[in-house]
């Protein structure tokens, strides 16, 4: 979902062939899975989904998932799986809101996955998130940790270098979300441009929508 999506249309056709991704969307799916956020009647929408590593393996715990990108083709591979496997209950929309485009309808659980340091000014975006999640609803957000500018090695694309999860939490809860909690969902080892090999921690951040310290779960 970044300014610059053309390179996500180029690198599309080969984006699940990186197994680093792929683990990470597993991990990610299951620390979400964990939290115990996802009900069977629950409607979902993610946010930057991608070629939908996270979101098949989402859909199959939920009622209705709809998957929101700014890529063409990355939605085109995501198309291409929906039609594969026949599945009736998971929609892609091209959404780009960097052209004023804005989220629409109400989700029980709303899931952005290492989209937001793609994004330049993330406040306005979490308080579209905050419009849509149906009252009690969820946000979901897996994002990397500060990394030193080092995950991605070309940057051009990227506006955060990773977020502090304290501010994380505070943008959540300006926003209005409340019953905010996070946890390490994963921990990627990649090369790095200075050499080597880095570890690099993602995190996981849930907040509710209508909820303050005197309610019951």
């Amino acid at each position: 979902m970044a300014d610059k999506k053309w390179d996500f249309d180029r690198e599309a056709a080969f984006w699940d062939l990186d197994p680093g991704r792929v683990s990470l969307a597993e991990d990610i799916a299951r620390a979400i899975s964990d939290q115990g956020v996802l009900t069977p009647d629950m409607d979902l929408l993610e946010f930057g989904c991608g070629t939908g590593l996270l979101t098949l393996r989402l859909q199959p715990l939920v009622r209705s998932v709809v998957c929101v990108d700014s890529s063409m083709g990355m939605l085109g591979i995501l198309k291409e799986k929906i039609e594969n496997r026949s599945l009736t209950n998971i929609t892609a929309q091209l959404m780009d809101p960097t052209k004023g485009e804005v989220l629409q309808g109400s989700y029980h659980l709303v899931v952005s996955s290492m989209t937001l340091h793609h994004v330049r000014e993330i406040r306005p975006l979490i308080d579209q998130f905050y419009r849509i999640a149906a009252p009690r609803g969820y946000l979901c957000i897996a994002d990397l940790d500060p990394d030193g500018g080092e995950f991605h090695g070309d940057n051009d694309t990227v506006f955060h270098c990773g977020f502090d999860r304290g501010q994380m939490r505070r943008t959540l809860m300006e926003a209005g979300f409340g019953d905010i909690r996070d946890t390490t969902a994963a921990n990627v080892m990649k090369r790095v441009p200075s050499g080597g090999k880095k570890v690099f921690s993602v995190f996981l951040m849930i907040g509710r929508k209508g909820w303050d310290a005197g309610d019951s779960l």
